[in-house]
């Protein structure tokens, strides 16, 4: 499946779920089942023929185009942008196999506490 057909998955399933962030868990899920996927058949596939080091451009490449889109200030161009960030993001997590939920925690853990003091916890 190619990444604009995994777009187009995930919008056509908006018709019978509800448009938030559990769009991200089922993206992973798809994501996760491109792995030894025909290359040839899937652009996700693809992604992970070609390693970590390239998914992680891709995701860097991903975070300038957002940046772009956010000084230019085109919400409909910065959601764009923002949503392939995160395909790409979700693609280097299922590289890594590191789960939503595991990022999910994190966050949650953190909530409720200042950022200031956050990043100090980290550096003790």
């Amino acid at each position: 499946m190619e990444t604009l057909e995994i777009w187009e998955w995930a919008m056509g399933q908006e018709a019978i779920r509800p448009a938030d962030a559990t769009v991200l868990d089922r993206l992973y899920k798809v994501i996760e089942s491109r792995k030894g996927a025909d290359p040839a058949r899937s652009g996700t596939a693809r992604l992970f023929a070609k390693g970590t080091e390239k998914i992680a451009q891709k995701v860097g490449e991903e975070a300038v185009e957002t940046i772009i889109e956010g000084l230019k200030g085109k919400k409909k161009d910065l959601a764009s942008e923002s949503a392939d960030l995160l395909y790409h993001l979700l693609v280097l997590w299922a590289d890594r196999n590191l789960k939503p939920a595991e990022v999910w925690a994190t966050l949650s853990q953190r909530s409720g506490v200042s950022g200031v003091e956050e990043k100090k916890s980290r550096k003790e």
